[in-house]
């Protein structure tokens, strides 16, 4: 018997436009006591360096032992930047303002108008069965828990995060001890985390029509400490010995946080993908093929029939997929937005 998605022909083109819109994270130093009072825009040092050498070498240098004793003997000379609290400073605090909106139902480009019209349908469905309550819990535990921090939540002292509402003229806030909110799991018996996943819930069904959270960081992680900016991707491979070996982000001389970075935390909710008690990572982030690539890994390869595309081009022409957790996927996918239109050369 042939199935929906038969009769519905490609989609060449196809584009969602995200439904989390965060902004850049600006990073500024305080002391705990009084870190809803004054703080301090952070800014980047640039530090040159007499350091070692500890890297692997070639192999044509181990071939050589000569060189070899040559080149470990000499020091490695280089130019980074840093960024750190000041010296009467014990705590980060970091902030940024995230919009939710609604409208995933409805493509941004889409060339076949049979395919939109199935979509369409699907997602509505999709919303009143589910209302996005479970989405929106996993992005609501994700801003409580301050996963969006990465590496500056590690060791800290203390963690609290204050979200507050700044659409339609409400005064809504909420404080999380967000050291007390797990990483691992999204049970949401914190009553504060399903009163914000309600107001996001409503945001991405449309019965609100947008949200914006002015979201507030404090991590206690010690006087004078270093922090850590978003690093940026240097594509220059030229070996200059002028050249920094490591360039962070910092917008108008205040370090900061890529908003891509902030974005990735958030929706770091897949608990879905194949074999997830079995290999112990965690959540991983909303990819179409499930890949985390600070571990070289795709937890949703195409051959296991788990990856993005395999299951929209069943459930956006009409097929049932197998369960509730991959519909929460494909929607998630969607809500994360992108290009994903067939070839139409095959």
């Amino acid at each position: 018997m042939a199935t929906a998605s038969r009769k519905i022909g490609k989609v060449s083109v196809l584009a969602f436009e995200k439904k989390l819109v965060p902004s850049d994270g600006y990073m500024h130093g305080t002391t705990w006591d009084k870190r809803s009072g004054h703080a301090t825009p952070l800014a980047l040092i640039e530090k040159s360096v007499r350091g070692t050498i500890s890297n692997r070498l070639s192999k044509a240098l181990q071939d050589d032992p000569a060189k070899l004793d040559a080149k470990v003997e000499s020091p490695n000379l280089q130019t980074v930047d840093v960024c750190a609290l000041g010296q009467d400073q014990d705590t980060l605090k970091l902030s940024f303002t995230l919009k939710i909106l609604s409208g995933v139902e409805h493509p941004s480009a889409c060339n076949n108008a049979e395919f939109k019209q199935s979509y369409t349908k699907v997602a509505r469905a999709y919303a009143e069965k589910y209302n996005f309550t479970e989405l929106a819990t996993r992005y609501a535990s994700n801003i409580a828990n301050a996963r969006f921090l990465w590496r500056n939540r590690v060791g800290a002292e203390n963690l609290e995060v204050s979200v507050k509402v700044l659409s339609g003229g409400s005064n809504l806030t909420w404080i999380f001890n967000a050291a007390k909110i797990p990483l691992r799991s999204f049970e949401a018996n914190d009553l504060n985390i399903r009163e914000l996943a309600k107001h996001i819930s409503h945001a991405l069904t449309g019965q609100a029509e947008f949200l914006t959270l002015e979201i507030t960081a404090y991590a206690q992680v010690g006087k004078s400490q270093e922090v850590y900016p978003s690093e940026e991707l240097v594509l220059d491979k030229g070996n200059s010995k002028s050249k920094k070996s490591k360039i962070l982000y910092a917008v108008n001389g205040n370090a900061a946080m890529h908003s891509q970075k902030i974005g990735n935390a958030l929706r770091t909710i897949d608990t879905w993908y194949p074999k997830y008690e079995e290999f112990e990572t965690g959540p991983i982030a909303i990819e179409a093929y499930g890949a985390v690539t600070n571990l070289g890994v795709a937890y949703r390869k195409p051959s296991d029939k788990a990856d993005f595309y395999t299951l929209f081009d069943k459930y956006a022409r009409g097929d049932a997929l197998a369960n509730e957790a991959e519909e929460h996927y494909v929607m998630a996918v969607l809500v994360r937005g992108g290009v994903f239109g067939e070839s139409d050369k095959e």
